[in-house]
């Protein structure tokens, strides 16, 4: 009733290579980051787990008000490490338009750029863009963190 397949395949004469796992990175600090994502959900998530490794967030919903935050923070003396910037807000300034704009303020900003559109230009040549990291939605807290090693 029905049809078994076997397949031999050859042994190797090869030593086996032991894989390498990658080292946990620690991040936890105390800086200020500016999170900027247009879901609620993402911002609340984003805020909880930094948070939860030490950082001060401040989370807005599109780039006219990250730019507004940011100037303000600079004004004030207290400056975010980096800014995550979600790279689509529909209706609104999306990641690279805020990037232009923080940059003016600020040319050595470090910034992540941060979408569900992997398949995007801006994040798959994102340095071209002026962007210092990415983290692709969805991502994992090891993701989140070594984007951030990365970048701070």
């Amino acid at each position: 009733m029905g049809t078994t397949v076997v397949i031999y395949l050859p042994a190797s004469q090869r030593t086996l290579v032991s894989v390498q796992t990658r080292p946990h990175i620690s991040l936890s600090g105390s800086g200020r980051i500016l999170v900027m994502d247009d879901e609620e959900m993402i911002r609340d998530l984003l805020r909880a787990l930094l948070e939860t490794l030490g950082y001060t967030v401040a989370c807005v919903q599109d780039g006219t008000e990250a730019v507004a935050v940011y100037q303000h923070a600079q004004a004030a003396g207290q400056p975010f490490a980096t800014v995550i910037l979600d790279y689509t807000i529909p209706g609104g300034m999306g990641g690279l338009e805020t990037l232009h704009r923080l940059r003016a303020i600020n040319p050595q900003v470090k910034a992540l750029v941060s979408s569900g559109y992997a398949n995007n230009q801006v994040m798959a040549d994102w340095a071209y863009y002026g962007f210092s990291g990415v983290v692709a939605k969805p991502y994992t807290m090891a993701q989140l963190q070594e984007a951030l090693h990365n970048v701070l």
